[in-house]
């Protein structure tokens, strides 16, 4: 089954527009009248459509592998007997780990070739996904899950700047309508195909059907994907390096002792870690800004002089919060409270990711035609309905048609959102700072996975706890209910944040100029 989706990804990427323009490269080698990233480039348009292909096939593999985990996680604690607070790990730590990792991508696609990007993606996707099947015990589970986050972390940055290097910019809104549908089609498969497996095999065996996916998109990718973007040199900061990693892992670290100190089971208090945290991301946020005056940033924070940038950037970092927060949650009210197995835990929240992905080109077209206002109020809208139907309408003894219908809204109303936020915010920068700029993107967005993920845990493990569960590795459908009902109530007043921040959306009135 899994073989037959990772394949309709490549199909889906094939009506990709034949009027993308070619190997920037190609056309610098043909003259030399004007710099590369100054114009649009000419012939050999398969290559960047084989390009495309590839790209969209290998972030669909990725995705489908890091959505599978949420339904698997009540039999894994269960298996391995832990509670809700440590097995968040498996997920905490992937979305830290691509956190940490995302900023270097913006220095690594401009030192090295796209196929080399690629294989380099692809091979810790592999070596991740090898090392989580053969686990014995947790602790080697959660280190698997790191070396593949490393993979997935550069694989979404190298697609996002490869779209916005080779795609017209009065075709954005219509290829990125079609990623759109990769990027919900996974998640919506993801959780049915995990409850399909763990049914009937151990969880490692989610580990060992990805892994021949995963080699077999390695091997077509070292020979097919070719090299569409310009190579330079630029240093690689050390310190900065340094400080995005300390500053990421230590504020993630406090927001999970949150969850555990509700329980009294925190390492340290919470507060120690997150103060830590905000200090050196401080630290990493000043030097950037000394080093862009040489272009030799790490992470290029100009992008975010850009209004339409940083508008999109923040509304989609809330969405995302409440979003993962949402994800991890509902995998534990469906099991504890509905009383529901993981496959159907999965065909309850398939319908909403495949509306989300069917959704996907038309929302693209629209972005064309009107920008992403008329989009993306009503996203944000319907994202708040959604949410807040979760917090106050979903109980001990609820049906789980309520559930299926909240999850219906709020996919649908995240197509509304996020495709035209990505097009809006990107197309709003100038081309030198593409890849800075999907780096940006996708570090926040990871941040704010692994924040709402550690928080809504948190919320949640505090809720199993008022109810005074004797066995928080198997909480009673009314500590369940209470811990849902906290973090669904989180989810709820944060989409009234990304509300506010949806009105001031706008679509740039023109490709910008990579001369600012």
């Amino acid at each position: 089954m899994t073989d037959t989706i990772a394949r309709n990804a490549a199909d889906i990427a094939a009506d990709i527009p034949a009027d993308i323009p070619a190997d920037i490269r190609a056309d610098a080698e043909q003259t030399n009248a004007e710099p590369v990233a100054d114009r649009p480039a000419r012939g050999l348009e398969s290559r960047n459509r084989t390009a495309l292909r590839l790209l969209l096939a290998a972030v669909f593999v990725v995705f489908l592998n890091e959505t599978m985990m949420a339904v698997a996680l009540p039999r894994i604690q269960e298996s391995l007997h832990i509670d809700a607070t440590k097995g968040q790990w498996l997920t905490t730590a992937f979305a830290l780990t691509m956190a940490v990792v995302i900023p270097i991508t913006g220095w690594l696609m401009q030192r090295l070739q796209t196929r080399t990007v690629f294989t380099i993606a692809m091979s810790s996707f592999v070596a991740g996904t090898l090392i989580a099947a053969l686990s014995p015990v947790f602790e080697v589970l959660v280190a698997g899950r790191v070396v593949q986050a490393v993979g997935t972390a550069i694989m979404m940055p190298l697609m996002m700047t490869t779209v916005m290097t080779i795609v017209p910019a009065e075709e954005r809104g219509r290829v990125m309508g079609r990623v759109s549908i990769v990027m919900s089609v996974a998640p919506a498969v993801g959780p049915i195909v995990s409850g399909a497996l763990i049914q009937v095999l151990p969880w490692q065996g989610l580990f060992w059907v990805m892994l021949p996916i995963g080699l077999t998109m390695l091997m077509i990718g070292m020979r097919r994907v070719p090299n569409v973007s310009e190579t330079r040199r630029v240093p690689l900061d050390t310190a900065s390096v340094i400080m995005s990693a300390l500053g990421f892992s230590a504020l993630i670290f406090g927001l999970s002792q949150i969850g555990a100190a509700a329980v009294g089971e925190a390492a340290v208090q919470p507060w120690i870690p997150v103060a830590v945290g905000l200090a050196t991301l401080g630290l990493f946020v000043w030097r950037q800004r000394v080093l862009q005056r040489t272009d030799s940033a790490l992470l290029d924070l100009r992008t975010f002089l850009s209004r339409d940038f940083a508008v999109s950037v923040g509304m989609m970092t809330m969405a995302m919060i409440a979003l993962f927060g949402t994800f991890i949650v509902l995998p534990q009210f469906a099991r504890y409270t509905l009383g529901l197995d993981p496959l159907w835990v999965g065909a309850i929240l398939l319908p909403g990711g495949l509306l989300m992905g069917l959704a996907g080109p038309t929302v693209g077209r629209l972005f064309d035609r009107f920008g992403p206002r008329p989009l993306v109020v009503p996203g944000s809208i319907g994202m708040a309905v959604a949410l807040w139907t979760m917090a106050l309408g979903l109980g001990e003894g609820s049906s789980w048609m309520v559930l299926l219908a909240a999850h219906i809204l709020l996919m649908l109303s995240l197509a509304f959102l996020f495709t035209p936020a990505f097009s809006a915010s990107l197309g709003s920068l100038p081309q030198r700072l593409y890849s800075h700029g999907s780096a940006t993107i996708a570090t926040l967005q990871q941040v704010a996975g692994a924040a709402g993920t550690a928080i809504f845990i948190a919320l949640y493990a505090a809720g199993v706890a008022s109810i005074g569960a004797a066995n928080p590795d198997l909480p009673s459908p009314a500590a369940a209910a209470a811990g849902a009902h906290l973090a669904f109530l989180a989810g709820g007043i944060l989409s009234l944040a990304v509300i506010v921040l949806a009105v001031f959306v706008r679509k740039p009135p023109a490709p910008a100029d990579s001369s600012h």
